[in-house]
């Protein structure tokens, strides 16, 4: 297996590698607040929406979130992604390059799988009669699951990136820090899709609570 020289990330790391890592760890902490303020808006505005009378829960028994097994298998693989991706990070610390390229591989391969099978679970809402305009809850679902692939996809790029960079040969430091940054995004990512499931899947009287205790009501 072939093997990284060691990352500049390490206790012999030159300044300028590590101002450098400094940077790029503060602005990916920047973006990923601005998405959870984005995404904190957008589930304000879904509980204040849920409050209205043409409200029709997906969770009913009618419905296709009463059974939603297709995204638990979706959540499985993003989960999988997220776990090949912490591979990636630590055996490219390390200084494994082929390990750490083959879980980079996987990482974006289970992410692929993920966003073909929301797809999925957009036709399935479909053929259950829950399309876009079908009723508001139906819209904030095509809403907050499209907004959060969109963000995927833009990882994905940077992951495609990464891998040519593999190909080509570059510098290790610069490698493991675009690594290093998909793994956080990543995991970012998993943990707000699994509160976006959570939400999205919650029977009417959840949304009711909260929407409560928030003045929302």
């Amino acid at each position: 297996m072939n093997e990284l020289p060691l990352s500049g990330f390490r206790d012999n790391a030159l300044p300028s590698e590590r101002e450098g890592r400094g940077t790029a760890i503060a602005g990916m902490r920047i973006f990923l607040t601005v998405v959870t303020m984005l995404f904190l808006l957008l589930l304000i505005a879904f509980l204040a929406r849920s409050q209205g009378g043409d409200w029709r829960s997906l969770s009913d028994p009618t419905a296709p979130l009463s059974r939603p097994w297709l995204l638990w298998i979706n959540s499985l693989l993003l989960g999988l992604g997220c776990l090949a991706l912490q591979w990636a990070r630590v055996a490219g610390r390390h200084g494994q390059r082929g390990e750490s390229l083959v879980a980079f591989w996987l990482g974006g391969l289970c992410t692929l799988g993920f966003i073909f099978g929301q797809l999925g679970a957009w036709w399935q809402f479909e053929l259950w009669g829950y399309g876009v305009a079908a009723n508001p809850a139906s819209s904030f679902f095509y809403l907050l699951t499209g907004l959060h692939g969109l963000h995927l996809v833009g990882g994905l790029l940077v992951w495609g990136l990464t891998l040519r960079g593999f190909s080509r040969g570059r510098a290790p430091a610069r490698l493991q820090l675009r690594v290093e940054l998909c793994a956080i995004y990543w995991h970012y990512l998993l943990a707000l899709w699994l509160l976006l499931f959570l939400v999205l899947s919650s029977p009417p009287g959840v949304y009711s609570v909260i929407a409560a205790l928030c003045g929302l009501g």
